[in-house]
């Protein structure tokens, strides 16, 4: 019987979810996609189980698309999916670590891990302060949270960043002052890390005058060969975050590579494309990697218990 993949994703006919869904197929799983926020659960003494539409969900792999709007309602789901002992490519944890920007930075900080200076502001009145341990303005505001550029901005003067974080707080969301790099304005690196190990790359330029590069907003791709240096760093810091699939976003700074955030749900549209590497094939090959592994696990343990009961009847 082939292994059963589930994929959960709101998207079905997103680029990525198509591809990884093909892909999978083609190394041999049972792949079905499923709306995290269409299923249910039971916990109990015994692990619990996942429903979806009344009907328990028997899988061997689950490969979360969890995006940031649905963080909170999504994570548990991947974690029920972790408690029934079901290979999950981006742990709950994981997923929960990239998605808070100070957590993810703080991490990272501890690991060694190159990052822009980044201050947490709790009130506006503390922006200025903020802003002079940065090394200025201009500087990043951004909140914690989102994705795809989405509270990202670029204050041009202190009063700009007194603005964005009043209007941040006044809403309820929790800003961080961050330094602009200046020589690496509306450009990035992102690097595709699968299984600690970085299988495509392209350099992001933004659109205009936009400082912000994500391809989402209009911005351009393009293929390139990733310095060793900044390929290390990138793995390091999806290993220190806990993820086997990971977008790695790098800045080129005059003082070397920065990890600027580190996306637990990549888009594959604009790598794949750019690089010409099939990203969502080295995911199969790692999910089929994975499945040999716990297969090979499992067969140890049955083999080991059998060993202590054949001493325990010899006995």
């Amino acid at each position: 019987m082939r292994p059963r993949l589930v994929i959960l994703s709101r998207g079905p006919k997103l680029y990525s979810t198509k591809r990884l869904s093909e892909e999978a197929e083609n190394a041999g799983w049972d792949v079905r996609i499923l709306d995290p926020l269409a299923l249910t659960m039971i916990v109990d003494e015994q692990g619990g189980k996942i429903f979806y539409r009344g009907w328990p969900v028997e899988c061997e792999a689950v490969i979360p698309r969890i995006g940031y709007s649905i963080t909170r309602r999504g994570v548990p789901i991947v974690r029920q999916f972790e408690r029934m002992g079901v290979i999950v490519m981006n742990s709950s944890d994981g997923i929960t670590r990239s998605r808070d920007k100070l957590i993810a930075c703080q991490m990272m900080s501890s690991g060694n891990i190159p990052v822009p200076i980044t201050a947490q502001v709790v009130s506006w009145e503390d922006t200025n302060r903020a802003i002079s341990r940065v090394g200025g303005t201009p500087c990043v505001v951004k909140s914690t949270e989102g994705t795809h550029g989405a509270g990202v901005f670029l204050a041009k003067t202190e009063q700009h960043a007194r603005q964005l974080v009043y209007q941040m707080l006044e809403r309820e969301m929790r800003p961080l002052v961050q330094e602009y790099i200046e020589e690496s304005h509306g450009k990035d690196i992102r690097a595709l890390v699968v299984g600690g190990k970085v299988v495509a790359c392209m350099r992001r330029r933004a659109n205009g005058d936009e400082f912000r590069s994500n391809f989402h907003l209009g911005g351009s791709v393009e293929k390139v060969d990733i310095d060793p240096d900044f390929e290390k760093i990138a793995i390091k810091a999806a290993r220190i975050l806990g993820l086997e699939i990971a977008g790695v976003d790098l800045l080129e700074s005059d003082r070397g590579a920065l990890v600027l955030e580190v996306n637990s749900s990549p888009g594959l549209e604009g790598i794949e494309k750019a690089s010409e590497v099939n990203v969502a094939g080295a995911v199969s090959s790692r999910l089929n990697y994975l499945m040999q592994k716990n297969e090979g696990s499992i067969n140890q343990d049955y083999q080991s218990n059998n060993v202590n009961e054949k001493y325990q009847a010899d006995s």
